[in-house]
Formats: C-alpha cells, structure tokens, sequence
C-alpha cells in the first residue's frame, strides 16, 4: 500500500541563529527554511540583518549558536577547505556587484572556475554562455570602471551562474539602479529562476522588487516576462504560456532589529494593517 510521499527537506534551513558582535547580537534566534525552487524575499530596514543571513547561508559566517544546514549539509561541522568546495554551490550577487577593478569581464566571470583546472577552450565557451545570458558578451574585454552601474550587477549574475549553483543569493541587486535598468536586472532574476530552476534568496529595501517575482514569471518561448494570473497560471496576455503553467513559489520574511518580524505572501502584506508593514508599501 502506498502512503503519502514524504516531504522534502528545505534545500536551506536556519535554526535558532544568534550572531553578535562588540555592540551585542544582531540576529537573534532566527529560523527559517526555503524550499526547492522557492524564492525567499528578505525585507526590512538598514541594520536588520539580510545580508548577514546571506552570508551565513554562503558560509562566509558562522553563527555563535544555531545551527545553518544547506543542501544537507551543517555548515558549521564543516572544515574550512569543506566550505571552500561547498561554496562552488552558491552564487553569491553581492550590492555593487564587488568585482575586481584590475581584470576584465571575461576574467571576472571566468574567477569562480580558476580551481576547477578546466581547459581553455572550456573557461572561454561557459564564460561566453554566461554573459550571453545576461547579454553582455559584447563588453567582454572591457572593465568593470567602463560599465554603468546595471551593466556591472549584469557581469555579476553572470559571475554568480557561472558554475550552475542550484542555489543564487543576491544582496540589494537593484539598489542606486534608475527603474528601467532595475527591472532589466528583476528580469534576469526572473530568467535564472524559471529557467534554471534555482533556489534563491533576495534581500531588498525594495517591496516593488518582491512584487514583480511574486507577479511574473520568465517565458524562454518569447524571451519575454507574463504576469501570473490569480489561478497561478500566466497570462496569455503576457505573451505566451510558461512551461509548466505552475506559479513560481514566492514568501516575503521581514526582519525587525535581527528577529524575524513577519512572515507570509503577497496577499497577507498586502492586506496588513501593521503599521510597520505598511511603511513598505508607501
């Protein structure tokens, strides 16, 4: 007699974290976990705690108590050189982009595959893939100090998709961005999460942000985003039908001087009535 299917483990799992430093804890006993395929949206004001969550989640970090358990493996009982080889697992878009201002674009794509001892032609065609994703192969042998600021969070993803992680992390990827060239990188955010499938989580000051990869999914049919309808479906307004017609997963998690405040989708923010909450949708 078959029973019902087990559930999945979360791909990323936070328990009861607290990390200080000399001015005390900044995060404080936060859990939380995500899903395959999920986007976890991480809000909240300067100083709450997103990008340190990040950076445990990537092992840059360790917590002074809980536990941080990714892709089923604790963290924290890992060697250093472990976390070196476990890193090639997760891309990280870190706020500015953060490349290096010496090497080109190429190069600075091609920096995540120096250990991987691939040959030359190999580096050259993913380096090329990558940036043709995020179409920016034409600026392949330029410097980060000749792109605008979109262009570089461009070189970035690129950077970041490079080793084809299962799992993307992106710090405030459209902060300082003018609104035409924050949706272009919304989208390509889009594009890596229905086409590739990752599991990502996105800090942002931005809730309009978390609202479009609520709201749209990428189409690879037209190359172009639809809007998902209310029964999760897209919308053939949009111009064309995904491939699975099944709504990308989507939670907002708001953190509140390092404890996590609220937790829910679209729909709970929008209906709130929390003043704190509310603040976010002005």
């Amino acid at each position: 007699m078959s029973g019902t299917p087990a559930p999945q483990a979360p791909v990323i799992a936070l328990e009861g974290i607290r990390l200080g430093f000399e001015a005390g804890d900044v995060l404080r006993g936060i859990s939380l976990h995500v899903s395959s395929r999920e986007t976890l949206v991480l809000l909240g004001e300067t100083g709450s705690g997103k990008t340190l969550l990040l950076k445990l989640v990537a092992g840059l970090l360790r917590p002074d108590a809980g536990r941080v358990v990714v892709l089923d493996r604790d963290l924290g009982a890992m060697s250093e050189s472990e976390l070196l080889n476990f890193r090639r697992q997760i891309g990280f878009v870190f706020q500015e982009g953060a490349l290096f201002d010496s090497l080109s674009v190429a190069d600075n794509v091609a920096y995540r595959l120096l250990e991987e001892d691939l040959e030359e032609a190999e580096t050259r065609e993913r380096v090329g893939e990558a940036l043709r994703f995020v179409e920016m192969e034409s600026a392949i042998e330029k410097l980060p100090g000749d792109l605008s600021g979109g262009m570089r969070r461009r070189v970035s993803i690129a950077r970041a998709l490079i080793t084809h992680p299962p799992i993307v992390l992106y710090d405030s990827p459209t902060a300082g961005l003018d609104p035409v060239t924050a949706q272009t990188i919304i989208t390509l955010i889009l594009r890596l999460r229905d086409v590739y499938g990752v599991t990502a989580m996105l800090a942002t000051h931005r809730l309009q942000d978390a609202f479009a990869l609520a709201n749209f999914r990428f189409v690879p049919a037209t190359g172009g985003v639809e809007r998902i309808s209310a029964n999760g479906r897209g919308s053939q307004a949009g111009g064309g039908a995904s491939a699975d017609g099944s709504a990308p997963s989507t939670r907002f998690l708001f953190l509140r001087e390092g404890e996590v405040y609220f937790e829910g989708d679209q729909r709970a923010v929008l209906e709130t009535s929390d003043p704190y909450l509310r603040k976010f949708l002005v």
